[in-house]
């Protein structure tokens, strides 16, 4: 699945005349006649085709972070043959790397810390993940984001410290006390959930020491944490393989796929109940080749205006800072309180992201003037001033993605990124400031370790700061904060 958000992106580029071309005959099984036909019988009207287009419009903006997220659980924890497969249910996987490359389930990865990753199947019980003592130097985050893409907890440096600890994770269903020996209980509002568990790599030569921290986390069910007999299994699924090629054909399917794992909620029936009267929907069969060509029109052009609206909101609803956005776009439900578009434009620029306090993303596609950063015309460098590099109580990165596809880029260092570990290897300028050089082209031998290799070609920058300071100097709030990403300037 070779980025979604290629795909995605794609829907813009349609207009009406390409509609024609996906002309053909109605099937008596067009999804929206047919659930239509079940409506008129329960006495309600079909939607328009205007009303359909719109729908569509606001299914797309809702639904976007569920396919996502349907996707990567497909490419991670349920197909063994994808290339991006990490291991089953219930299973811990441990990357004894960083991202590279060669990592394409999820736009602009994170190449910082090694990754460990848990796909948990919450359904027959709960799981308790078990942490050991980290080195309060040592930064380490464990993220619990549902099938909402909502993140509904945090362990680790920031959230719990550094000491050992149990906590549990339980599915929707769960409405059981706190069991003995765990710490706190978090809820998933979905059946499946995955975990990514951060820890913080000092340098190549400290990954030894980071896998041994990895083999500290443990993940086990209640009943095996308890001693106890497990409950009986639950039923074993044939999920709706996702693939790059299905979604782009038929985006609604894979929606309809999704919605059967994330329980409806009183903040979502309204959305729900509208995707039902086109035929979208938990245990519904959404074939686009069966739309009429009329309904193939209404479809495309109400996902094209959703896309154009959440790339409207990823332009806008973030404060631009020195040619930086700079925004808080992810948390929990109550945070998104039922902001589609919010949620998809934070799917879509990063999926998932951490909590503002937890983490906080500038990115940019332009320079300080407002040009697009194309490294095929011109070399860039970003100066931090002395004493003003990014305020943080973990550590900063500044990474290199390829302006379209939003991924890793090859380059001849193998250097992806550069952060505050690196520092001590970095040239200062004779002022004590430091300056980035963000080029295709070797900057010299004495401006090597200060160089972010870039592509032939435009590019996508992202500034990471983890636990970033909360007293000021700060980015926080974001947006508002007395400390401000410098801009980016072309050198010529």
């Amino acid at each position: 699945m070779k980025a979604e958000l290629a795909l995605f992106a794609k829907w813009a580029a349609i207009s009406t005349a390409a509609v024609a071309l996906l002309a053909g005959c109605a099937s008596k099984n067009d999804p929206v006649a047919q659930a239509a036909k079940a409506d008129a019988a329960k006495g309600i009207a079909a939607p328009s085709l205007a009303e359909t287009k719109a729908i569509a419009e606001e299914g797309f903006i809702y639904g976007l972070p569920l396919v996502m997220n349907y996707a990567v659980m497909n490419e991670f924890a349920v197909d063994p043959k994808s290339s991006q497969f990490k291991a089953p249910f219930n299973q811990l996987h441990n990357e004894h790397r960083v991202a590279t490359p060669a990592d394409t389930a999820v736009i602009t990865p994170n190449s910082d810390t090694p990754y460990s990753i848990l796909w948990a199947d919450l359904r027959a019980e709960p799981l308790v993940i078990t942490v050991p003592a980290v080195s309060s130097k040592r930064y380490y985050s464990v993220q619990l984001i549902d099938g909402n893409t909502y993140n509904y907890g945090y362990i680790g440096s920031r959230a719990t410290g550094s000491a050992p600890g149990s906590y549990l994770v339980a599915g929707p269903g769960w409405k059981g006390a706190t069991p003995p020996g765990i710490k706190k209980v978090f809820n998933s509002t979905t059946p499946f959930a995955l975990t990514l568990i951060r820890t913080q790599l000092f340098n190549p030569a400290d990954m030894p020491n980071v896998e041994k921290v990895q083999a500290g986390y443990r993940i086990q069910p209640l009943s095996a944490f308890l001693s106890q007999p497990a409950p009986p299994p639950a039923p074993k699924i044939d999920f709706v393989p996702a693939t790059t090629a299905g979604i782009k054909a038929n985006y609604f399917e894979y929606l309809s796929a999704a919605l059967q794992y994330v329980p409806p909620s009183a903040e979502d029936k309204e959305i729900r109940a509208k995707l039902a009267s086109i035929g979208v929907g938990p245990g519904r069969t959404f074939e686009f080749k069966d739309l009429s060509i009329e309904h193939k029109g209404a479809v495309l052009l109400g996902m094209k205006a959703g896309d154009e609206q959440v790339d409207k909101f990823l332009a806008s609803g973030m404060k631009k800072i020195n040619g930086w956005n700079v925004g808080a776009f992810f948390g929990d439900q109550a945070f998104y309180k039922a902001d589609w578009l919010m949620r998809a434009g934070a799917a879509k620029g990063g999926l998932y992201g951490n909590d503002a306090v937890e983490a906080m993303y500038p990115y940019t596609r332009t320079d300080g003037a407002g040009q697009t950063l194309d490294t095929s015309k011109h070399n860039y460098t970003l100066t931090f001033p002395a004493g003003k590099l990014p305020p943080v109580n973990a550590f900063w990165s500044v990474t290199m993605y390829d302006g379209k596809s939003q991924l890793l880029i090859k380059n001849p260092i193998n250097r992806y990124l550069i952060n505050s570990p690196m520092l001590s290897a970095m040239k200062k300028n004779a002022d004590g400031s430091m300056t980035l050089y963000i080029q295709k082209d070797s900057p010299g031998k004495g401006r090597e370790a200060n160089w972010l290799p870039a592509p032939d070609d435009t590019v996508y920058l992202v500034m990471r700061l983890y636990w970033p300071k909360a007293t000021p100097p700060s980015i926080l709030p974001a947006g508002e904060g007395t400390w401000k990403p410098p801009a980016i300037v072309a050198s010529k």
